[in-house]
């Protein structure tokens, strides 16, 4: 895996057992949440898909924390004829080792629309990017990200096709969308900069 442009290590708690997510090349996928509790105390569940030759070897039911090195990765699929984005940490090693909870993502890769730079009502100043992070086979992969405070502001004026280097977390974020069939609650993900900045050539 190129791990200078995209990195993500999550070390937390299994919410629960694994189910069968796809297969590809003969290959089985499974996916499952990782639970991973922030300082605040609040807890993101992350969701995490990993080949079946990685969770062989665990013994997930035996409780314990698993680490996870890999990607962040975007997909993006139809639901009710909306297109929709599937963001999730695709696993290249899964381990059983206790810890303290780790939730760290470098992520670096070109800005692919106008940032949208806002101030909360308490006057706490956000700015939101989506990240074109390139991957093998000429893909990429679409990753919203969220800015904040001074970063929010300086990179707010940056443009399409500017080059982005961003360290920081992967959280979830609960919110209601407003259907035909009613208010339906769901799971946005995204990662949390910790800091941010133009990438050095």
């Amino acid at each position: 895996m190129e791990h200078s442009l995209n990195h993500a290590v999550l070390r937390g708690a299994l919410h629960a057992l694994p189910v069968f997510s796809h297969e590809n090349h003969g290959k089985k996928f499974f996916r499952f949440l990782l639970e991973v509790p922030r300082l605040s105390g609040v807890v993101d569940l992350l969701p995490v898909i990993g080949e079946e030759s990685l969770l062989a070897a665990l013994d997930p039911s035996a409780g314990g924390m698993l680490t996870v090195d890999g990607q962040v990765r975007s997909h993006n699929y139809r639901e009710e004829g909306a297109r929709r984005l599937l963001i999730f940490v695709f696993a290249g090693s899964i381990t059983v080792e206790d810890g303290e909870p780790v939730n760290e993502i470098t992520l670096e890769g070109t800005l692919c629309r106008e940032p949208t730079y806002r101030r909360t009502p308490l006057g706490r100043e956000i700015c939101d990017v989506m990240l074109a992070v390139p991957r093998a086979f000429h893909r990429a992969d679409y990753l919203p990200c969220i800015l904040w405070g001074r970063t929010a502001q300086e990179l707010s004026a940056c443009h399409t096709r500017d080059r982005i280097h961003i360290q920081g977390r992967l959280q979830s974020r609960l919110y209601t969308k407003v259907t035909e069939a009613g208010p339906q609650e769901r799971t946005a993900y995204e990662v949390s900069a910790l800091t941010a900045c133009l990438a050095q050539d």
